[in-house]
C-alpha cells in the first residue's frame, strides 16, 4: 500500500512545474549552463521573479534543455536559446508564464531574460542574455521582458559566443542563425550553499 501511495504522489508531483519544488526556501538558486563555448555559472532570482525563476527550474528538472542549440544570436544585443534541438525541432513546452517584467531588474549585460513573442504573457521556455545593456526590453509604457537571473561566472563565454558568425537560414528562414551551432549541452542545478 504504501509502495502505490508513494507512486501516485510521485506521478501527481511530476505532472505538476516541478522548479516549486526545487529548493524551495533558496532565494537565490544557481544553476551551471555546459556549453560547446564553455561554462556560464547564472545566479537566479526567485526573490523578484519567482513565477519565472519556477518555470525555468522545471525545465532544468526535465533535462529539457540539455542538447538545445542557441538559435539566434544578435552580437552586442542578445543570445537566445532553449526552444530547439540541433535539428530545429521545438522542445515540448509548459504553459505559458505571467510576466514579471515590472520586478525592477533590468536587461543589463550578463542577465539572462525570458524570451516572448508580442503577447507579453506568452514566454514558455525560451530565454536570452544580454550582451549589452539594453534599456528597449525593460518595461516602461509597455510590458518588458522579465529578466530572472545575472551570470556570475562565465561572462567571458558569452563574450566568446557572440564572436561566431550567423546568416539568415535557408533551411528556417530565420536571420540571426548562428552558421556553427551553439550547443547547451547541459544545464544543472548547483547544491545549495
Amino acid at each position: 500500500m504504501k509502495t502505490l501511495l508513494l507512486s501516485f504522489v510521485l506521478l501527481f508531483c511530476s505532472s505538476l512545474h516541478a522548479g516549486q519544488f526545487l529548493q524551495p526556501d533558496n532565494l537565490f538558486p544557481k544553476v551551471l549552463l555546459i556549453t560547446s563555448h564553455g561554462e556560464i555559472v547564472v545566479e537566479l532570482d526567485r526573490s523578484r521573479a519567482p513565477l519565472t525563476v519556477n518555470n525555468f527550474l522545471s525545465y532544468v528538472k526535465k533535462n529539457a534543455y540539455d542538447n538545445t542549440v542557441f538559435h539566434r544570436l544578435i552580437p552586442g544585443f542578445v543570445v537566445q536559446g532553449g526552444g530547439y534541438t540541433p535539428d530545429f525541432k521545438a522542445i515540448d513546452t509548459f504553459k505559458p508564464v505571467f510576466n514579471e517584467s515590472g520586478n525592477g531588474l533590468k536587461n543589463q549585460i550578463g542577465s539572462i531574460a525570458m524570451a516572448r513573442v508580442a503577447d507579453p504573457h506568452s514566454a514558455t521556455s525560451q530565454f536570452y542574455f544580454n550582451l549589452n545593456d539594453n534599456t528597449s526590453l525593460d518595461p516602461g509604457s509597455r510590458w518588458g521582458y522579465t529578466v530572472f537571473g545575472q551570470v556570475v561566472s562565465g561572462l567571458e563565454v558569452l563574450e566568446k559566443i557572440q564572436l561566431e558568425e550567423t546568416e539568415v537560414s535557408e533551411k528556417l528562414g530565420w536571420p540571426d542563425v548562428p552558421i556553427k551551432p551553439i550547443i547547451l549541452n547541459r544545464v544543472l542545478l548547483l547544491p545549495q550553499e
